[in-house]
């Protein structure tokens, strides 16, 4: 066991700077957010349990209209759905972006406007496409060239859908090379440099039931830095550029999807949004001066950045294993409600509250019950070295990408999803129970 010898102190900004803003420490060695206790909240509803935030979820709402008030916002319903980030988006005055017909579905059925709904996909299913046509989504994104026949015959010769094309710029960003989306090795869009966006985008002028509104890109996902988005600008400017000069083409619309990388840690850096909207801001003025085209209307796509940070993951410690110089501490969670660290390498910073400890850390490694070795939620997780079976560890930065891609792994079930706000908790999404696992089970 690695010791961190440093004295017990209050908590500090520092401390909490990827926590909720709402984020307090009412008593020592405890934690609130949205004037709740966390260990109340694992009490009530027991563990694994997700905390969301929902005037965090909000706030960033309104941070990324602010700093883009001219366009378009839509929140990547794939990072986090359900009924209430429906409603909360929608009141906060964004857009939505969905992958699945299941998606959508929740979305519009929750009173979602469809016609403010984007639906995205590599490998969009028929269901897919007839869902977004019966419900009247307002944009589809064209990802493949396959998908224009199909699309045009579902929509029939007499309907109109509006869409855009995915398009690959050939820019190589993300924090990881499973979430980097931009190149022309991986399977989503169209290359601009093999000609095939051209070659798509010429089929779809062709059919008169499709009225194609703008292009479409995105780079990755947990970018920090501006530069990448810049240089899609002057890339997809480039392209228009092209295509109005072959089609007297004139496009209305620019989607630059999303991506934007948020701390997981303390210390680690973020993408600046104001700095972000700023500059690209000037460089799509810029570069269409140049072209001569007029500005088209800014769409962007954050999830991530939106409820990542809204988020906690609590958990019972179950067991403490002490192997060689290693201390393992298992959860009641793991790879089943979080497996961007299998993914991705993903690290958190987990915390011990529900009792105020006074020896000093140790570094420790946060393993989940799950039967692989490589079910670890934190490596080099700084712990009080007392950490014992029956406590709670709390895991800020956990609203995105954890249920949405959460499995049925060991049959444990996944957890519930618990909002807090103004010093009330209500259940959002109920825990995954044996018998909803039981009762899909309809062979012999």
């Amino acid at each position: 066991m690695t010791t961190v010898h440093e004295p017990t102190t209050p908590t500090t900004a520092a401390g909490l700077s990827v926590w909720p803003a709402s984020t307090t420490e009412p008593v020592r060695g405890d934690l609130a957010v949205g004037g709740v206790p966390l260990a109340e909240i694992a009490e009530r509803f027991g563990t694994p349990v997700y905390v969301l935030d929902e005037s965090e979820v909000r706030g960033r709402c309104r941070t990324y209209r602010d700093a883009f008030p001219d366009a378009e916002v839509l929140y990547a319903a794939k990072a986090f759905l359900c009924r209430a980030m429906v409603h909360w988006t929608a009141e906060e005055g964004l857009g939505l972006d969905v992958c699945s017909a299941g998606e959508l579905e929740l979305a519009v059925t929750s009173g979602f406007p469809p016609d403010r709904i984007v639906l995205h996909g590599n490998a969009k299913s028929p269901h897919d496409l007839d869902t977004a046509l019966r419900l009247g989504v307002g944009r589809i994104v064209i990802d493949s060239p396959s998908e224009i026949a199909r699309l045009a015959a579902a929509v029939g010769p007499d309907g109109r859908q509006k869409v855009m094309v995915r398009v690959v710029p050939g820019i190589s960003a993300g924090g990881h090379k499973n979430i980097r989306t931009g190149t022309d090795d991986q399977k989503f869009g169209l290359s601009i440099a093999d000609g095939y966006a051209q070659h798509a985008i010429a089929r779809i002028l062709d059919q008169p039931q499709l009225e194609l509104t703008g292009l479409h890109c995105h780079l990755g996902s947990q970018i920090t830095s501006v530069k990448p988005y810049l240089a899609a600008v002057r890339r997809m400017v480039g392209l228009m550029t092209r295509l109005h000069e072959q089609h007297g083409l004139v496009l209305p619309e620019l989607d630059l999807g999303g991506g934007h990388g948020i701390a997981y840690r303390p210390g680690e850096q973020a993408l600046d949004v104001m700095a972000l909207a700023r500059k690209v801001r000037t460089e799509l003025a810029d570069a269409c001066a140049t072209a001569g085209l007029p500005v088209p209307r800014l769409i962007i796509e954050p999830g991530r950045a939106i409820v990542g940070p809204a988020g906690i993951a609590l958990y019972r410690v179950l067991t403490v294993k002490h192997t060689g110089d290693h201390v393992f501490v298992a959860v009641d969670g793991g790879m089943s409600d979080n497996p961007r660290p299998a993914l991705y390498g993903a690290g958190y910073a987990p915390r011990l509250i529900g009792r105020r400890s006074t020896v000093d850390r140790a570094r420790v490694t946060v393993v989940g019950r799950h039967c692989e070795a490589g079910d670890v939620l934190a490596t080099d997780a700084e712990l009080p070295a007392d950490v014992r079976s029956g406590d709670l560890l709390a895991v800020p930065v956990a609203g995105a990408y954890h249920l949405s891609m959460a499995s049925g792994y060991n049959l444990v079930g996944r957890p519930p999803v618990a909002a807090v706000r103004d010093g009330f908790a209500r259940l959002l999404v109920r825990r995954e129970s044996l018998t909803d696992i039981r009762n899909r089970d309809v062979g012999l």
